[in-house]
Parts: structure tokens; C-alpha cells; sequence
């Protein structure tokens, strides 16, 4: 072999030795399998719909007290304010929050989203967890009616007062299964929205309707004429209704979510910002 033969022979091992490094390099710090997945809830790390960004969705549009002004970015509202909270503990700032709407019944539906978690109250339910994800719960609340002064509905005080009455409620929500359970379905009107179900209360279509606790002393404080709580309705579910963000269904998200909804639960920041922005609605009785 001619001296220059051999110089490139050289070279030609020492090229394949370099990339031979390199590669076992890359692949040593490369997250793959259960390592890719258990990677620290950074911002970098966690798989988004947009690379760097959380893209929350929430309702169009969005009532007081859970979001002021119907602006969620503003972080003003219990359930703005939580998401602001769970997004600093996955390690995104603030400008690094994208927010959009969906519709309540869309989110809950099977198949691929443009978003990585939602908020709209959603409660958690066994049937619902077939088509998507829940984290642990941020809040758990009951169910209320809401009427005006001069409606029948206003002097109510048992459950049995109410079914003969004509009482609205949104539709695929757990006000309407509690609703159904406590009242029957023979005189409940449903509505496709909150909205519509506070308008036809408005003109008199139905003598009360049926929302979360919060958001009937909302309605009653801040919407309607001479509005009131009529009372809470029993729930047969134990400790209320549970409302927790939703998922698409297997996301990579679910866990660091939940993990950093229990730690704001553990530090006290859940507690805080109920009171901040859902103080005060222990005052309903609850209907016998």
C-alpha cells in the first residue's frame, strides 16, 4: 500500500470514529420511550399543540365569575385565574399562553383538538372520560336555581314546589343531569346555552333555571331584574360536583396537569383564589 493510501485509509477511520462519538452522544441525551415522557414539566419539554406555547380553551362567552369582561387572558376570574396558576407551575409565561374558544359540547367529544387543555366548568364524569381526559379537580361545586322576584319559582323551598314549574337548563351539562334527577324531565325546557336559558327566564318563558352555584349568584347578583337563589338542589353525587380541565383523550399533558393541580391544591393557591373570586356562595339553603 502506497503512502498516500494509507493516509486515506487514516483519515477514512478517524471520520467514522468522529461521527461514531457524535452519535452515541445525541443519543445519550436524546429522551426516548418512558424517558421522552417523564421529562420535567418545562416549558421545552412538554408536548404542545404549538411547540413552546399552551394553547387553553375556554367558553364563547365566558360568564363572570369565572372569567371578568370575557377576556381569559387577562387572568381575571376563578377559572382564569387557575389556569394562569397551572400554566406558571408547568413553567410557561404568560406570554407563552395562547388562548381560544370551543364550544362546550365539541370539547367533550371524541377526536383530535387544536388545543391542549380547556376550561369551562366541566364536571368529571365516567362517561365523558371515554372520549377525553380530566385532570384532578380545581373545584367542586353544586347545583343552584335561579328565578326573579316576581317569578313562582321565588318562594320555593322544597324540591316539590319546583316540579310543576316550568324551569329551564343547558343541555349536556351536569345542571341538566341533576336537574333531571331532582325535578324529572316532564317540565324542563333545554337550552343550548346559559345564554339562552337566562333569556327565556328574562321573558318569562320559564319561571327559573338551573346553573352552577357560582354562576347563579352571578346571574342573581349581576344579570337579572330582581334576581334571587332560589336554593341549592341535593346532589347524589358525594361532595358535589367535581370540575377539572379537560384533555384531548391520551395526552401527553394529563399527568404533569394533574401533578401541578395537586400542588396548588397543597400549597393553598386553590383555596386563595376560591375566595377571591367565589366567596360568599355558601349562602343558598339547600332545597328539601
Amino acid at each position: 500500500m502506497t503512502a498516500f493510501a494509507r493516509l486515506r485509509r487514516a483519515a477514512a477511520l478517524t471520520a467514522v470514529a468522529a461521527a461514531t462519538v457524535v452519535s452515541l452522544t445525541a443519543c445519550a441525551f436524546a429522551p426516548t420511550g418512558s424517558d421522552a415522557g417523564s421529562a420535567p414539566a418545562t416549558e421545552g419539554a412538554l408536548q404542545t399543540v404549538t411547540a413552546g406555547k399552551l394553547t387553553i380553551a375556554t367558553g364563547e362567552p365566558a360568564f363572570s365569575p369565572w372569567v371578568e369582561n370575557d377576556d381569559p387572558a387577562s387572568g381575571e376570574g376563578f377559572e382564569a385565574a387557575v389556569a394562569d396558576a397551572v400554566a406558571t407551575q408547568l413553567g410557561f409565561s404568560k406570554d407563552d399562553v395562547v388562548w381560544v374558544r370551543s364550544t362546550f359540547d365539541s370539547a367533550i367529544a371524541p377526536g383530535a383538538k387544536d388545543w391542549d387543555l380547556n376550561l369551562q366548568q366541566f364536571s368529571i364524569t365516567e362517561q365523558r372520560k371515554q372520549a377525553v381526559d380530566f385532570s384532578s379537580p380545581y373545584y367542586t361545586t353544586t347545583q343552584a336555581v335561579v328565578s326573579t322576584g316576581t317569578s313562582p319559582a321565588a318562594s320555593a323551598t322544597t324540591v316539590a314546589e319546583l316540579k310543576n314549574l316550568p324551569v329551564g337548563v343547558m343541555s349536556a351539562t351536569t345542571s341538566y343531569q341533576v336537574a333531571a334527577d331532582q325535578l324529572g324531565t316532564g317540565n324542563l325546557s333545554v337550552f343550548n346555552s346559559n345564554d339562552d336559558a337566562v333569556a327565556a327566564l328574562q321573558a318569562g318563558q320559564v319561571d327559573a333555571i338551573v346553573v352552577d352555584l357560582p354562576t347563579a349568584f352571578y346571574l342573581a347578583g349581576a344579570v337579572l331584574d330582581d334576581g334571587k337563589v332560589v336554593g341549592q338542589l341535593p346532589d347524589s353525587s358525594a361532595g358535589g360536583d367535581e370540575l377539572a380541565f379537560v384533555l384531548p383523550k391520551g395526552s401527553a399533558l394529563t399527568g404533569p396537569v394533574t401533578d401541578a393541580v395537586d400542588a396548588l391544591r397543597a400549597d393553598g393557591t386553590l383555596d386563595e383564589l376560591q375566595q377571591e373570586w367565589l366567596g360568599g356562595t355558601d349562602a343558598a339553603p339547600v332545597l328539601k
